[in-house]
C-alpha cells in the first residue's frame, strides 16, 4: 500500500514538522469550480477558528464517497481579521466579518502531483482537517483530467474547464464521446450580468466538435461573443457552458435549430441576451 506519508517525503515534505491534513467540502458550493477558476486557495484562507494551528496544511477537496483529492501544500503563516483584508473583488463567495484570513505560500514541487493523487480520507469525512496521519493513496489520475462525466443536463462547465477537458482528451475520454455521440442545444451564460447565449451543435463530432471551436478561441464565432472578447480577452474565462437538450445526430441541421430558435424564443436571448439571431 503506498500511503500520502510516503508519497509527499519522497517529495521533500518535512513529515516531521506540524503537519496537518485538509479536506474541503462544502454542500452549498461547487469547490470544483473555485478551483478551476482559481478561488479555491482564497476559500481555504477564510477561517471563522483559528483550525490551521500548524506549520504546513495538505490540502484536498472532497470526492463523492470518503474520497479526497490533492490540490496543494501549504506553508501557514500570520492571520489577519477580515476587515484588514478584504477578499479580491471577483471572489465570489461573501465572507463573514468575524473571520480571518491566514496567510497561506504555496510549497514548490508538489505540481505533477496535484489534482492527480486522491486518497482514503476514511470514514470520519466530517473531521475536515486532521493531524498528519499515513492514509492510502488510491488513485494517480492523468494529467489533465477534469472530473467524472455526470450526465448530459447535469453539469456546468467553467471554460476554464472545458479548455481542459478539450485540451486532454485521453484524460477525459468520457465527456469526449459523450459529447462527441449527440447533437443538442446548448446555453452559455456571463457570469458578469447573467447574459444568455443559446447555440446549437450538430454535425459528426456533435457537442464536442462544437464546444472545440469555443475552447480555441472562447467565442466559437459568435458576433456579439466576438465583441465581448475584443473588448477583453479575458472575457471567456466568466463563461459557463451546459446543455438545455440533447438531440439525435441523425437531424438535420435545419431540424436542429429549429429547436434552437425555440429556445431562444423561450429564454428571450434575442432581446435580451447575446444572440443576434
Amino acid at each position: 500500500m503506498l500511503g500520502i506519508i510516503d508519497l509527499l517525503r519522497l517529495k521533500g515534505l518535512d513529515c516531521g514538522a506540524r503537519v496537518k491534513l485538509v479536506r474541503h467540502q462544502n454542500a452549498k458550493y461547487d469547490l470544483y469550480e473555485l478551483m478551476v477558476t482559481g478561488h479555491l486557495e482564497t476559500y481555504q484562507s477564510y477561517q471563522a477558528k483559528p483550525v490551521f494551528n500548524c506549520d504546513y496544511i495538505v490540502a484536498f477537496f472532497g470526492m463523492p464517497g470518503n474520497k479526497a483529492r490533492f490540490i496543494g501544500i501549504y506553508e501557514v503563516g500570520n492571520r489577519w481579521p477580515v476587515k484588514d483584508r478584504p477578499p479580491p473583488p471577483d471572489y465570489p463567495l461573501e465572507i463573514s466579518p468575524e473571520e480571518f484570513q491566514y496567510e497561506l505560500n504555496e510549497l514548490p514541487g508538489f505540481d505533477d502531483l496535484k489534482e492527480r493523487v486522491v486518497i482514503d480520507w476514511g470514514k470520519s469525512t466530517r473531521a475536515w482537517h486532521q493531524w498528519l496521519a499515513d492514509k492510502e493513496v488510491i488513485e494517480i489520475l492523468p494529467a489533465g483530467y477534469a472530473r467524472p462525466f455526470p450526465g448530459y443536463l447535469d453539469f456546468i462547465l467553467p471554460f476554464n474547464e472545458l479548455r481542459r477537458i478539450c485540451d486532454y482528451p485521453e484524460a477525459n475520454r468520457e465527456w469526449h464521446t459523450s459529447l462527441k455521440a449527440v447533437a443538442g442545444i446548448y446555453l452559455i451564460v456571463d457570469t458578469l450580468d447573467g447574459s444568455q447565449y443559446v447555440g446549437s451543435a450538430y454535425g459528426p463530432s456533435g457537442i464536442m466538435g462544437r464546444w472545440h471551436e469555443y475552447s480555441r478561441n472562447g467565442h466559437g464565432g459568435n458576433k456579439r461573443l466576438i465583441e465581448l472578447t475584443t473588448q477583453n480577452p479575458d472575457a471567456p474565462e466568466r463563461f459557463r457552458f451546459s446543455l438545455l437538450r440533447t438531440l439525435s445526430k441523425s437531424l438535420t441541421s435545419k431540424e436542429v435549430i429549429t429547436f434552437e430558435n425555440f429556445y431562444k424564443q423561450k429564454l428571450g436571448t434575442r432581446a435580451f441576451g447575446l444572440n443576434d439571431n
